[in-house]
């Protein structure tokens, strides 16, 4: 039971991590299939509940992905459930301060790092729970979401907590806050400027950054900054991008008699 994805961030190297909005084994199982280091289930903007989710661990189990979540919120019960559901890590949204870093940690590492209850029903493998227990304080990963200026401000003791292991950045809602359109892929000098100093910060502390991309172009960027965590869009907009050029691609080759409409 070692948590691959963490591997390769110790070793330096980029983490490219898929994203699961569709509630669906088979469709987990597809992604799975694709060559990303970690998948995470979407359970706070995707279509995903904690029976999803472990639907979609299933379908992942037989390839060599790290799962992970994004929680809903920063609640102790989701938290521990989907830990103990299987998953290697938690992305949690909305983190802005040093006591909801704890609060994160807290709900994420056991006794006496954390206050993890103890209960891991699909992460122990099935009866082995003692030695998961002695790993999953060091194998889990800690990532709390930085996304609003109040996050910004407070970057510097939301990474002092010990058992952060990284951020991941939220660009959407990190422009809401600071007045601007929610998008992913942001070219904004003052956005740039936040990312080079969240990466910066969190690698003078041996820590990564993360970040949601829309394309894989910005995500190559984005690694090319210094980020070590990137996504690319999700499955069904992945899906939906690939739809929409297959039936582009036919109308245009087929002339007229394709034509739309």
């Amino acid at each position: 039971m070692i948590n691959k994805a963490k591997q390769r961030l110790k070793s330096g190297k980029a983490v490219v991590n898929g994203w699961l909005a569709i509630p669906s084994g088979f469709s987990a199982e597809v992604m799975a299939q694709c060559g990303w280091d970690s998948v995470t289930v979407d359970m706070q903007h995707g279509v995903q509940d904690y029976l999803s989710m472990v639907q979609c661990f299933h379908g992942m189990g037989a390839q060599p992905v790290t799962p992970l979540v994004r929680v809903p919120w920063n609640e102790p019960g989701i938290i521990g459930k989907v830990l103990d559901g299987g998953a290697w890590g938690v992305i949690c949204p909305m983190v802005n301060n040093k006591a909801e870093a704890q609060r994160l940690v807290d709900s994420c590492l056991y006794p006496p790092a954390g206050r993890r209850s103890n209960g891991p029903i699909r992460a122990a493998a099935y009866g082995e729970a003692s030695s998961y227990q002695t790993i999953a304080n060091d194998e889990v990963l800690v990532m709390p979401m930085i996304e609003t200026q109040e996050a910004i401000d407070n970057i510097n003791e939301i990474l002092d907590v010990p058992g952060i292991s990284g951020i991941y950045v939220g660009p959407s809602d990190l422009g809401f806050s600071l007045g601007l359109v929610p998008i992913l892929d942001r070219e904004e000098p003052k956005i740039l400027g936040i990312y080079e100093m969240l990466v910066r910060e969190t690698s003078k502390r041996g820590q990564f950054a993360g970040i949601h991309n829309g394309t894989a172009a910005y995500a190559a960027r984005m690694i090319g900054m210094g980020f070590r965590f990137v996504t690319i869009a999700n499955d069904s907009g992945l899906m939906a991008q690939a739809a929409r050029a297959a039936v582009k691609g036919v109308r245009e080759a087929a002339g007229a008699v394709a034509a739309a409409g």
